[in-house]
């Protein structure tokens, strides 16, 4: 409770008190032990009241010791005095070169191997092989040059996070310039495309939605999904479409016909196998839209996880369109594999032998809006009328010529302050260099940052006025970093030196900027009334930019603006009150003409 975050000079002895405490933790063990091994002797006879005090104390000495443990693995780091070789290199070392090399070469690779073993921990219920072998070390490469260069804790991050969401809120409730109001009025021409692609966008965001099967279906339907899924899905099929992968009692394909409506004949291709890499997919024929519909699922397991985190870059090279191009790693796999299949397999050419004049519509949510994008582009040649919905698509996915050639046949469906719309490497470094920024400068002790910003969050209210370090400096003062944020990086890297100095000559950026696929859809809550049992949400929508979407925005929301059950709602509400403004028109035009 004494000092502040980038201060610890108050508290310079708890370090020695913790590490005492620990050592106490061994007798309490035996102890707890002891207990355990009293507790369960049947012969031993004791007033019952006495027994029962002895079992919850049992009972909480393991609670505390295994929260202890935990608590101990996530905030302990193995790396310890060791980062101090990761000092800038104006730091006169007393070292060779050579040997300040290899010292430097053997830190990076303890941290690498110290984050491939936390990863394999929280991926030990999978099954591993070379390609997750390959992705826990190319993920645990990321996470080391992400995190090396801050000394940063688990609560400091908390503390900088309900900061930065709390100046945000005071930015947010500033008056708008007039200018800044008027470039938001679109035409009537960009208004009725609009009107047209969210059209669109509602009806082929349930085969997005879909494309999650059964767990998608029962939290949308968490009183009836499984009496339905019971009654319809353990009959036998009249026709049976290809299907790969397992599908016990038919729970995930039920789910897919319950979501869309479609019938059994109307499946050409479903995929539930799903690996890092290979994500699980269905090809049907939509009959009200005239077209052949490729859905693409979303994140839903642990390897779709690894997926994602995947998160290099890689060149895709596209014949007579672009020399080359700059993509998400793991999404382009996990978009070549679909594209083998759909390809090698002949599933295409099945589909347009069945219906040859209807057109190719791509879709996905997520991982899946991400993974879809890509699939197009790398389908653009050999079906020029094809279309593509992503929804809520990862933001660090298509380097800018990419993004900038998908703008003819992909939309892009974002609501409100979706996280993943904003997630890329440029993003989280300017998301590191804020939190640091204003942790570093507020003088207020860390208990009353945290206490406060859970007060907040929870309840709402008031932004505080926290005072730091910033107030009283002059604007030329305010580019220089002060020593507190000196003291909390430990190293600066290239993409921390170039988002802060805003110069890409003397220090590239490790990661090149991402971008979001194709013309961008930016839906935003306009107002939110509750009720007791439902609530009622009233949204606007309007044509984007990538640059809206270049850093990342905290809020509570921030998760749940992601759900696609949160999306579907919106696009709904919006394709409903367009069709209400559109009778309430033509209702005003009969009136006119009697």
């Amino acid at each position: 409770m004494q000092g502040t975050i980038s201060n610890p000079g108050p508290r310079k002895s708890l370090p020695k008190l913790l590490y005492t405490r620990l050592l106490l933790y061994l007798p309490e063990f035996i102890w707890a032990v002891v207990g355990a091994v009293w507790v369960s002797d049947s012969s031993v006879q004791c007033e019952k009241t006495v027994i029962n005090v002895i079992i919850g104390t049992v009972i909480a000495s393991w609670v505390i010791i295994v929260f202890t443990i935990i608590g101990v693995l996530i905030v302990f780091d193995p790396l310890g005095g060791k980062k101090t070789f990761y000092l800038t290199n104006g730091v006169n070392r007393n070292l060779e070169s050579s040997q300040s090399g290899q010292l430097l070469y053997n830190v990076k690779n303890t941290a690498t191997r110290v984050w491939e073993k936390r990863i394999r921990l929280l991926c030990c219920c999978i099954v591993q092989d070379d390609d997750h072998r390959v992705a826990f070390t190319s993920i645990a490469e990321l996470f080391r040059a992400y995190f090396s260069d801050t000394d940063l804790v688990p609560s400091d991050i908390a503390a900088g996070l309900t900061l930065l969401h709390q100046e945000q809120d005071k930015m947010e409730s500033c008056p708008k310039e007039p200018e800044e109001v008027l470039c938001h009025s679109p035409s009537s021409l960009v208004t009725d495309d609009l009107d047209i692609e969210l059209e669109n966008a509602a009806h082929y965001m349930l085969f997005a939605a879909a494309a999650y099967g059964w767990p998608y279906y029962i939290y949308t339907n968490p009183f009836t999904a499984l009496c339905k899924l019971n009654g319809d899905c353990c009959g036998n099929r009249p026709t049976d479409p290809d299907i790969t992968g397992s599908d016990r009692h038919n729970f995930h394909f039920g789910s897919i016909l319950k979501i869309t409506g479609l019938q059994y004949r109307d499946f050409i291709h479903i995929s539930f196998h799903n690996k890092i890499y290979e994500i699980p997919f269905f090809v049907a024929l939509d009959h009200k839209k005239e077209a052949i519909v490729v859905a693409v699922r979303g994140t839903l397991s642990f390897e779709d996880i690894l997926t994602d985190l995947s998160a290099d870059c890689e060149d895709l090279t596209l014949e007579d369109v672009l020399e080359n191009g700059f993509v998400h790693k793991g999404i382009t796999q996990a978009a070549n594999y679909i594209y083998r299949k759909l390809i090698n397999d002949g599933i295409l050419n099945q589909a347009f032998t069945i219906a040859p004049e209807y057109k190719l519509v791509i879709v996905g949510h997520s991982l899946g809006g991400g993974t879809a994008s890509i699939l197009a582009i790398m389908l653009r040649n050999s079906f020029p009328t094809l279309r593509c919905y992503a929804f809520s698509p990862p933001g660090g996915l298509l380097s800018k010529s990419l993004a900038d050639y998908t703008k003819c046949f992909i939309v892009s469906v974002i609501v409100g302050k979706d996280l993943v719309a904003r997630l890329s490497m440029p993003n989280m470094e300017d998301l590191k260099r804020r939190i640091v920024r204003i942790v570093a400068n507020c003088s207020r002790p860390k208990y009353q940052i945290l206490l406060h910003g859970c007060w907040y969050e929870v309840f709402g209210g008031d932004p505080d006025n926290f005072p730091t370090e910033l107030d009283g400096r002059s604007q030329d003062a305010l580019t220089q970093p002060l020593l507190a944020e000196e003291s909390l990086m430990v190293h600066r890297s290239p993409s921390y030196n170039a988002l802060e100095d805003e110069s890409h000559l003397n220090s590239p950026p490790q990661y090149p900027r991402l971008y979001l696929p194709g013309k961008i859809i930016h839906i935003v809550e306009e107002s939110s009334s509750r009720r007791l049992c439902s609530s009622d949400t009233k949204y606007t929508a309007r044509w984007s930019n990538e640059t809206v979407f270049s850093s990342i925005l905290i809020s509570p929301k921030m998760i749940t603006d992601h759900m696609p059950d949160v999306v579907l709602k919106a696009l709904n509400s919006l394709t409903q009150e367009h069709g209400s403004c559109i009778s309430c028109q033509a209702r005003e035009c009969n009136t006119d003409v009697v």
